[in-house]
């Protein structure tokens, strides 16, 4: 049966999903993709369909079985809606970013380990959403336990370009199929 999805009541009318025992098929929910299977089953299902003819896939980053996943399975969950996550060289200013033709964002960031309520001095990566409801933009990360208000328009390019000066960060646009295609995420094209 696999462990089961639960549901916090979002801030203000959404879903947002907590992350248990490091279950990155969270992230397909924060992003309004609905799952209904258990997280190792909808994150399994995407792995096998960039892989189908291995036993150990490459795209799982742990052997703990804790559902740590890399880039492309979430890009494989996202194809399966008709969308795209397109890739931000960091180095470019987040002024061009058409935000009316973007969906949301997904960044990877550090995050730091806990071991129970102990914080370890070691970080790993995580990947947080970060979306648009009703006007403002949320903070969407499965380690929170409510979305995190960021803002506007204004103050979510404040936040993007915040934390893309950090080390080992990634930013990718979740664009519908056409967008991308078109290349409309971009203001200055």
């Amino acid at each position: 049966t696999g462990e089961q999805l639960f549901l916090q009541p979002a801030y203000p009318s959404s879903c947002h999903l907590i992350q248990s025992s490091g279950l990155m098929v969270t992230i397909y929910g924060n992003f309004g993709i609905r799952v209904r299977q258990a997280p190792a089953r909808a994150a399994s299902c995407s792995v096998c369909r960039l892989s189908p003819n291995t036993m150990v896939t490459p795209h799982k980053k742990s052997m703990l079985g804790n559902g740590n996943y890399d880039v492309n399975v979430i890009m494989a969950a996202l194809q399966t809606k008709g969308y795209e996550a397109v890739w931000w060289d960091k180095r470019r200013d987040v002024n061009v970013i058409a935000l009316s033709n973007v969906m949301g964002f997904i960044m990877n960031l550090p995050s730091s380990l806990c071991w129970g309520p102990l914080k370890l001095p070691l970080k790993r990566q995580h990947w947080i959403c970060v979306r648009e409801v009703g006007g403002t933009y949320y903070n969407l990360d499965s380690k929170l336990k409510v979305p995190e208000w960021i803002g506007g328009e204004s103050e979510l390019r404040k936040f993007l370009k915040h934390q893309l000066r950090g080390k080992n960060c990634e930013l990718l646009l979740v664009v519908p199929e056409e967008v991308e295609a078109h290349q409309s995420w971009r203001a200055d094209v």
